[in-house]
């Protein structure tokens, strides 16, 4: 009976520029859309060159608040909280948090790029040296702890500039400017960095306009302008990186969340297949390098055209990733009958699952179903790049028992293992979110913590910033010790 993970196998940590990195405005760092997002509850609001009138962004589903001026000068907020601006502190403790990611024998760590700190606007001329260093420095320190990086390119973190000068992704401008900063990195992290991810949860675009592609616009034709330009992009990135090294691997990922048909009408049933569309259609251009009959369908139902230049389907067909990952932390249920619900965004709560502090349904068994969704569809390796378990963790005298976290993780690795195993599926990795605190997406909050490593700070930025190791730290370090074994 095997009781062992592959040899081989990535355990790691994963985590975020714009939610762990901070030193915002430091090392010639230029500003990201994340950098103008406050916490708490406020709506962003803009100001569009030579309009002095505030106008609400048509959607509402941010936790900041923007003002941008005539001259397209964001303006500040002395009473915010700018969360990103510091988040873990990642930036001037990456040196203590490597040495305990070491400790902890992390296989790999995934983490990214902050676009705007290799150039600071998004379309300079040349690159910000002190940005490049930074992070050199950052992957050769990895190395001396044997721990290969993992590389997001773009992760909720477009520079601001692109924002407001060609409004966002909509933008084909922002294709080969994206492209000269992979080139950049790829070239200048050549034998340190293998492993690339081009944009983090691409499909998000279609929910998170602003945060993901700098767009206020959530009409269909600009989403989809928007998720056209990524894909070209990350097509023409995958094509460089092998140009720069043969050993390259590049990924696509998206946000992997099931909907299970609520009941057995066959309503339901079409209603959940539907709803896989919604992340597969991703998946589908960047592995089989082609849009699937069903998206052609719906633009053309919907009026839809893309401005489209000749060779872009020849580079999408061209530029299909070598792996792919995704994030994984709940299910949903979805139903045509609205009558009686009680749940989330995620739709009405599932019975058969409990929940943590926020109302997510815990489901290991999903992760299974949805590797071996993912390999059978696409038969290339898989990689879990994010699953963790959100909770109010509280420090007592230096500690914090965990073990409601550890629960999480083992039932979800054991999942992992039956996969591998029973099912024959080809997974990588998996790398646990996020590896210390970090400020949530969602939020901005310290409160909703993923690590197993906890950092001192509350909600507004006040603590130490002290690193403590959790409960879940040790459990997880004789995990990796054992590559499985002792699950």
């Amino acid at each position: 009976m095997i009781t062992t993970f592959p040899q081989g196998f990535l355990w790691g940590g994963a985590s975020s520029a714009c939610q762990c990195e901070g030193g915002w405005d430091e090392g010639g760092k230029g500003m990201s859309v994340g950098d103008v997002i406050t916490g708490g509850s406020r709506q962003i609001t803009w100001h569009d060159k030579g309009d002095h009138e505030k106008k609400y962004s048509p959607v509402g589903a941010f936790w900041g608040d923007i003002t941008i001026d005539a001259c397209g000068v964001p303006d500040t907020f002395e009473d915010e909280y700018y969360p990103s601006h510091k988040a873990n502190d990642f930036y001037h403790r990456y040196k203590e948090d490597l040495k305990l990611f070491s400790e902890m024998g992390l296989k790999c760590y995934r983490m990214s790029m902050a676009w705007s700190r290799i150039f600071p606007h998004g379309d300079d001329e040349t690159p910000s040296e002190d940005g490049l260093a930074f992070y050199e420095n950052v992957f050769k320190l990895c190395h001396e702890y044997d721990i290969e990086p993992v590389v997001t390119l773009s992760h909720y973190d477009l520079p601001l500039n692109l924002c407001v000068k060609y409004g966002g992704w909509k933008n084909r401008a922002l294709i080969d400017l994206y492209v000269k900063y992979a080139e950049t990195v790829m070239t200048r992290c050549k034998g340190l960095v293998t492993y690339w991810i081009t944009f983090n949860e691409i499909n998000s675009v279609i929910v998170e306009n602003f945060k993901n592609a700098g767009m206020f616009e959530n009409d269909d034709k600009s989403l989809a302008q928007a998720a056209h330009n990524q894909f070209v992009a990350s097509a023409k990135t995958v094509m460089k990186a092998r140009e720069i090294d043969s050993n390259n691997r590049v990924g696509c990922m998206v946000a992997y969340t099931l909907s299970y048909p609520r009941t057995c009408n066959p309503a339901d049933q079409i209603a959940s297949l539907f709803s896989k569309r919604e992340y597969n259609f991703f998946l589908d251009v960047q592995a089989k390098g082609e849009y699937p009959y069903y998206k052609k369908r719906e633009y053309e139902s919907k009026g839809i055209t893309l401005e489209i230049e000749d060779d872009d389907f020849d580079i999408i067909r061209k530029g299909t990733v070598d792996y792919i990952s995704f994030s994984y932390y709940t299910t949903g249920l979805i139903s045509v009958d609205k009558e009686g619900e009680e749940g989330d965004k995620l739709g009405p709560a599932n019975p058969y699952l409990k929940t943590n502090a926020w109302g997510w349904g815990v489901d290991p068994t999903g992760l299974r179903y949805a590797l071996n969704e993912v390999y059978d569809r696409y038969h290339k390796p898989v990689f879990i790049v994010e699953n963790g378990y959100g909770n109010k963790d509280e420090l007592v005298d230096g500690k914090v028992n965990d073990d409601v976290r550890i629960d999480y993780m083992r039932e979800h690795l054991s999942e992992i293992k039956k996969a591998i195993y029973e099912d024959g599926v080809d997974v990588m990795g998996c790398t646990t979110w996020g590896v210390v605190d970090c400020i949530s997406l969602g939020t901005g909050e310290m409160a909703k913590r993923y690590g197993l490593i906890y950092v001192d700070c509350d909600d507004y930025g006040h603590g130490s910033y002290k690193r403590y190791k959790k409960k879940s730290f040790d459990w997880y370090k004789h995990i990796i010790e054992t590559n499985g074994g002792t699950l």
